[in-house]
């Protein structure tokens, strides 16, 4: 697993990198060896944040932690992401069966926009959508913890499609028919 930290408004000792990366290696077991991993480390109104992100099997997982405690916020994490693996492991294990750890190519650019008057875009993601069948959609929405999910739906011949959380709990499908 690759590991990656970033710290904001904190200077951390190497014991916490070193602790963190050896309770993010219990989750390695779930991965293959290409998989990766980004800790960020950051302070907040006294209370220490670890936000931990684990790329791996094309699927993504996040949690966040605030405690009052650098370690217990990174167990909190981890225990987060666990839990997540646990809770989907039949839909993720059917998932895992289909593509067999296939690595995805993804690329995320972010270019700052000049200012204007009515319209400011001041964040552009790019990204690979891969082919996925709607129900991984949601999963994959679910484990990101996002409103909605973009991706290209298999279902029906790879158009593009967006899952998104109702408010009613429900889930709704915004499908791209030409």
């Amino acid at each position: 697993m690759k590991f990656q930290y970033s710290e904001k408004k904190v200077k951390l000792p190497e014991n916490v990198h070193a602790y963190a990366e050896k309770k993010v290696m219990k989750l390695a077991r779930y991965f293959e060896d290409d998989a990766e991993a980004l800790i960020v480390f950051s302070v907040e109104k006294n209370r220490n944040k670890a936000e931990l992100t684990v790329h791996g099997a094309g699927t993504w997982f996040r949690a966040s932690e605030s405690t009052s405690d650098m370690f217990a916020s990174i167990d909190a994490a981890i225990g987060t992401i666990e839990g997540q693996i646990r809770k989907n492991k039949t839909r993720l294990a059917r998932r895992l069966r289909q593509d067999a750890f296939s690595r995805t190519v993804e690329e995320t650019s972010f270019i700052p926009q000049p200012e204007e008057d009515d319209i400011s875009i001041t964040k552009v993601k790019t990204f690979y959508m891969r082919p996925m069948t709607r129900e991984e959609a949601v999963l994959q929405m679910e484990l990101l913890n996002h409103s909605f999910f973009a991706f290209r739906d298999t279902d029906h011949g790879g158009s593009f499609a967006v899952v998104y959380k109702r408010n009613d709990g429900g889930y709704g499908l915004i499908d791209d028919t030409e």
